[in-house]
């Protein structure tokens, strides 16, 4: 039994098309990355998951059972748009959001995330004394405190620094390795990499790409050379069988045309500069996102 179930689901708004004829599935006690550029559909599909927004057409099942009604005490959500009540206290925002998901154990877990997150001395202080990334940590206790089976997280990244980054994904990995499903969508393609079982990725309104990292990578192929040079990017100009070059300043992303020898591109390259590094490797996820909604894409689109 998959835990979320989409099938030829396609969701309006007027004459704009937000989601269009989609179809996936998400097993259980997996961590499932949506990826994709704004706009493209992730919040409309995780707001159809979570029964705010009907699909025009199209089935959709979650923990085995049709969608019905307003709500699922089973299922935790954290949307983009934060919104807690600022003048509550935080134990009491947090016992509140417990209780009206039917939560067992709500007070002991609550003081066992606050100190997780290093909140407890903030616990009897109002919400709207809290920092941006305080708040964020608060909403996420708030979505995960019930003990839900699925949790949906659009972008719980955003904003944070980068050691409360870790946090927060310490306790995504904690919670799959308690047998949780989490969905999350995210814009750091290093973060999907890393952390996500399947990743799958939207572009206006239809999918594009879903699988694992292993797999997607492999229907690109090992098409993309990492160098770097004594002169940077300027050795690179106008190599023979390359149709792209990104530059990272100390080291370049090179994309080579279909059946070019990567050995000849060496030895042109060493014929113009000294070579420090050179790999041959497949598409990062960064990439591949690029190539499908980036301008190139765009212009080939409209050619």
């Amino acid at each position: 039994m998959y835990c979320v179930q989409m099938e030829d689901v396609t969701k309006t708004f007027g004459r704009t098309v937000a989601v269009d004829g989609l179809s996936l599935a998400v097993p259980p006690s997996s961590i499932y990355g949506f990826i994709g550029p704004n706009g493209s559909g992730k919040t409309t599909t995780l707001r159809m998951i979570m029964n705010i927004f009907y699909p025009d057409r199209g089935a959709i099942r979650v923990l085995g059972k049709p969608l019905h009604g307003a709500g699922n005490d089973r299922v935790g959500y954290l949307p983009e748009e934060r919104g807690l009540y600022k003048r509550m206290k935080v134990r009491e925002i947090l016992r509140f959001y417990g209780r009206l998901k039917n939560g067992r154990n709500i007070n002991s877990r609550v003081d066992e995330w606050l100190e997780r997150f290093e909140l407890t001395d903030w616990a009897n202080k109002k919400v709207e004394a809290l920092s941006k990334g305080m708040s964020q940590k608060v909403q996420f206790i708030a979505t995960v405190v019930s003990q839900p089976e699925l949790v949906l997280l659009d972008e719980p990244f955003a904003g944070l620094d980068p050691v409360n980054s870790d946090v927060m994904r310490e306790a995504v990995l904690d919670l799959q390795a308690a047998g949780t499903t989490v969905i999350f969508s995210t814009h750091d393609m290093a973060v999907a990499e890393k952390m996500c079982d399947f990743i799958f990725m939207i572009f206006k309104g239809a999918k594009v790409l879903d699988g694992t990292l292993e797999d997607i990578q492999s229907h690109y192929g090992s098409d993309t050379i990492r160098v770097s040079t004594d002169n940077g990017a300027a050795a690179l100009d106008k190599l023979p069988g390359i149709v792209s070059v990104r530059d990272f300043g100390r080291m370049q992303e090179l994309r080579m045309a279909h059946d070019c020898d990567p050995q000849k591109i060496l030895a042109e390259m060493m014929s113009r500069t000294r070579v420090r590094h050179f790999e041959i490797a497949r598409p990062s996820l960064h990439d591949i996102f690029v190539r499908i909604a980036g301008p190139e894409a765009t212009e080939a689109a409209n050619a």
